[in-house]
């Protein structure tokens, strides 16, 4: 099939895979949930405004949408959100985007929602205590003019009027409210300043009682080299968590401690409240998803023996387990196949009960990911997915290597993974390589390697890039003089720190991202106010080094092209940092550009606004490297 291809310059190739095809054609999935006999999730639709719908699915397979016009599914606790919402007894409690208010939805009515709260917090991981008649929530209060405070609220649900109170109170953060399916008991997780919830969580139980959560004991955690997440009762009312104790996130029982000792991840950093990655089948059975270099699996554990029974599949990526009528369901993809949903069932077999992609792609115009490791500074060895430039019309000219953009995921503590992603696609089908790299600090590779960027933010990164692009050059995969380095938030001061540091990359692509660490600590929101301390240092006392890492104070030292993308909405990447670098590139004459979009924060989710950056960025890369402009881009 190859000899049949026309022969075309790399990164010039007409693409099928358009921006606007990329807002439209897969719908992000998240936050299942299950209650009787229906099933719920939210799916993202940035052609609706950036507009999050959660979802119901009826034991006939009917799939129908719940929020009325003008209301969307969205938390800004943390900045990041998470799941918020939750059913019980044929109502519906979740968070609107727009004002941050809970809402009540009776779902078996055309009643409108009705607000539950006032203006001034924010609300995430909600869960209805029956028994007390309240709904439970993690609350961010920003009524008052300092610090926003962090608090489990309690909000009556008897009441016409009903007033967020206290639940448990006094340390800086909260998740994972979990009531028992008795009633009896609550836990929780909890953390404070400097930490972040990856290093350093509580997992915390109470009773239930009208006069609140009473007898709170602390059942886990409390050292500074353990990771507590997603605290669950099973149906039997006993309380299992996840912990990374042994270096690797294992299942335990706050019982009988580790389930079984693997070296493979069970969960992922708590960027977003309410994320999931096992629930209970039975009492003895969990249904789990965990990763092993890069790659998603899901399989069965026995509680009592602690065996586990991998499900074999395509599937690569995968998040957000949840048990419905005794089956294990979650969100699902491989490198080629958009997120669906699908059920397994405990003999292994997959079924898709729901898929929204709308895509009409030739196998042969998607680039299959190649998982490669590579040894960086020091012999670490880094893993990333490498995609080949791919088109089912198209190969590039005779003796040319193709151009390769090298990704930076943000956090830095995330992690990239190898389902379908259209925007590494938008690129790989017009010609480009792309390397998407788990650089050091990264999640998935236990915690000394998650940790392995403490002190070393921008530099362990930085060098991670240089060797990563060392060895695809070395195998003869890329042109060595164009390549492009990009990356967004976090990601985005790899790029900068990169380009700035280093001479390995031509040019590069900053989505909202860091130019300035000082000012970062200063100007950034409560969650990650403290997060430099491990990843730089402490802040005032280290700041010279602060200082030394910021490409801000060392513009004279980069001097190859960037564009600077930016929502001027960003709380958490003010968007000074990208003008004050764009401003200081400028002065030097160094070719530089700069696409603001006003009604965005911390990434885009509005159509409008993806198709323009992915063009804007696309356009510039053109212009950069000199490649043939095609109208169909």
């Amino acid at each position: 099939m190859d000899q049949c291809k026309t022969r075309r310059p790399y990164g010039t190739w007409p693409a099928v895979i358009s921006a606007e095809l990329i807002t439209r054609g897969a719908p992000s999935l998240n936050f299942l949930h299950s209650h009787g006999d229906y099933l719920y999730w939210v799916e993202s639709r940035p052609w609706d405004g950036g507009r999050n719908m959660i979802m119901r699915r009826h034991p006939d397979g009917t799939v129908e949408d719940l929020l009325p016009s003008g209301f969307s599914h969205h938390s800004r606790v943390h900045e990041y959100g998470g799941k918020a919402y939750t059913v019980a007894n044929d109502q519906l409690y979740f968070v609107n985007g727009a004002d941050q208010r809970i809402y009540q939805l009776q779902l078996d009515g055309s009643d409108k929602p009705i607000p539950l709260t006032f203006s001034g917090s924010r609300f995430a991981d909600l869960v209805v205590d029956s028994k007390h008649r309240q709904l439970i929530a993690v609350c961010e209060d920003h009524r008052d003019d300092r610090e926003p405070e962090n608090y489990l609220a309690a909000i009556p649900l008897d009441s016409k009027h009903p007033q967020v109170q206290k639940l448990v109170s006094g340390a800086d953060f909260y998740a994972y409210p979990n009531i028992s399916p008795d009633g009896r008991k609550l836990s929780w997780i909890q953390w404070r300043h400097p930490h972040m919830p990856w290093d350093c969580t509580q997992l915390w139980q109470a009773s239930l009682s009208k006069s609140g959560a009473t007898n709170q004991m602390l059942v886990a955690g409390g050292s500074d080299d353990q990771a507590i997440f997603q605290p669950r009762w099973s149906p039997d009312n006993r309380l299992f968590y996840i912990s990374d104790d042994n270096n690797w996130w294992n299942l335990h029982s706050a019982e009988s401690g580790m389930l079984l000792n693997m070296q493979a991840e069970f969960a992922t950093p708590l960027w977003q409240l309410g994320m999931s990655s096992y629930d209970f089948i039975d009492d003895n059975t969990l249904g789990c998803l965990w990763t092993e270099g890069g790659i998603w699996h899901c399989g069965t554990l026995t509680v009592d023996s602690g065996e586990l029974t991998r499900v074999d599949s395509l599937h690569t990526h995968r998040l957000s387990a949840c048990c419905h009528q005794g089956t294990l369901y979650m969100v699902a993809g491989t490198p080629t196949a958009a997120d669906q949903i699908i059920s397994v069932d405990t003999a292994g077999n997959s079924v898709s009960i729901y898929s929204p992609a709308n895509l009409d792609i030739e196998a042969g115009s998607l680039a299959k990911p190649e998982s490669v490791c590579f040894a960086s500074a020091d012999g670490q060895e880094v893993q990333g997915f490498f995609y080949p430039p791919t088109h089912s019309l198209y190969k590039g000219e005779e003796g040319e290597l193709p151009p390769v953009i090298l990704i930076c995921h943000g956090g830095p503590t995330g992690a990239t993974h190898s389902g379908l992603n259209l925007k590494i696609q938008y690129w790989t089908n017009r010609g480009f390589a792309v390397m998407d790299i788990n650089y050091r600090g990264s999640s998935g590779f236990g915690r000394q390697f998650r940790q392995a960027l403490d002190g070393a933010w921008g530099i362990a990164d930085v060098q991670d890039t240089q060797y990563a692009i060392d060895y695809l050059v070395e195998q003869r995969k890329v042109d060595s003089q164009r390549c492009i380095i990009r990356g967004s938030s976090a990601g985005g001061y790899t790029v900068l720190s990169a380009l700035t540091f280093t001479t390995s990359f031509k040019a590069g692509a900053s989505l909202y991202g860091i130019g300035d660490l000082e000012t970062l600590t200063r100007d950034t929101h409560k969650f990650e106010s403290r997060y430099l301390d491990k990843l730089v240092g402490p802040y005032p006392d280290a700041r010279e080094t602060y200082i030394a890492r910021s490409p801000i104070y060392h513009t004279d030292r980069l001097n190859c092209p960037v564009i600077f993308l930016q929502g001027l909405e960003d709380q958490v990447v003010p968007p000074n940092q990208a003008k004050r670098m764009v401003d200081a590139l400028e002065d030097q004459g160094i070719e530089v550009a700069y696409v603001t979009f006003a009604d965005e924060g911390h990434g885009f989710r509005k159509a409008e606004n993806i198709i323009r950056a992915l063009e804007s960025e696309l356009a510039f890369y053109q212009q950069v490297f000199k490649l043939e402009i095609h109208s169909n881009s």
